[in-house]
């Protein structure tokens, strides 16, 4: 098991984990995940790599800030832990929510990214529907955020999933049920109002990945082929999956993350 470190910043503790040597990856968890999402393909990737992975605001052992957590925010405070570090030159592969992180950190240092892989992530912001969810989803929070999480979870996955990997769902959960309520809804509130990065995928020079599934009940898959294309240095690698490509086709998934560090 990695040893976990903390990072005092601003009055707020944050969480992180660092291993191995060489090329530095940032691995940042989505919404109701936290650091140990990235467990598997941290052991992998840190074979060749120096390997940080943080806990986002209000998830896992970092602390809340406020009633809202935007992207920036968040960002913020993965730049904190860099910087403690004292690392300039990164790659950055985020998850769902994890990827909007990115694209803020990214917005603020061009030029200290290497490569940055959006993982089942899109550089648009929420349409005016999606916003009206997010909405409806606060409110239940506020209600009954344990339930929220309980019916939260399994959507991520394909169906068929979520069946052969039960355990890994069920795991997924109880990770996500230690999360605050305050927590979640500030990430909802900041995912909502966050802003258009498409820009970043079109008027950047570093390589970048989007990693697709193709059942994604999350995301929109048309949408992420749009932003796609025409976009500078950009491999796409799609699977017949849902939101959790980690899970859901672990090995596979892994696979192309390393072999885009490697143009990296």
């Amino acid at each position: 098991m990695l040893e976990d470190k903390f990072l005092k910043y601003k009055n707020t503790r944050i969480r992180y984990r660092d291993t191995g040597k060489g090329r530095v990856v940032v691995l940042i968890h989505g919404f109701l995940e936290r650091l140990e999402m990235w467990e598997y393909f941290s052991d992998e990737i840190s074979r060749y790599n120096r390997v940080i992975s943080v806990d986002l605001l209000g998830h896992g052992l970092t602390d809340s800030i406020g009633y809202v957590h935007t992207m920036e925010q968040m960002a913020q405070y993965v730049r904190a832990v860099l910087k403690h570090l004292r690392i300039r030159k990164f790659v950055l592969v985020g998850h769902s929510m994890g990827g909007y992180v990115a694209l803020a950190l990214a917005e603020v240092l061009p030029d200290n990214i290497k490569g940055l892989c959006l993982f089942h992530s899109t550089s648009r912001p929420d349409s005016t529907e999606k916003q009206k969810n997010r909405d409806r989803a606060i409110k239940l929070v506020k209600k009954d955020s344990q339930s929220f999480i309980r019916t939260a979870i399994p959507m991520l996955f394909m169906a068929e999933s979520r069946e052969l990997f039960s355990k890994e769902v069920d795991e997924t959960k109880k990770l996500a049920l230690t999360m605050s309520v305050q927590g979640v809804v500030a990430a909802l509130e900041g995912m909502k109002i966050r802003e258009d990065k498409e820009v970043l995928l079109h008027f950047t020079p570093f390589p970048k990945l989007m990693v697709i599934g193709k059942y994604d009940t999350a995301l929109n898959y048309n949408d992420l082929i749009d932003q796609s294309l025409n976009a500078d240095n950009m491999t796409v690698s799609e699977f017949p999956i849902g939101h959790m490509g980690h899970i859901e086709a672990k090995d596979e998934t892994l696979k192309v993350v390393k072999t885009f560090l490697k143009k990296c």
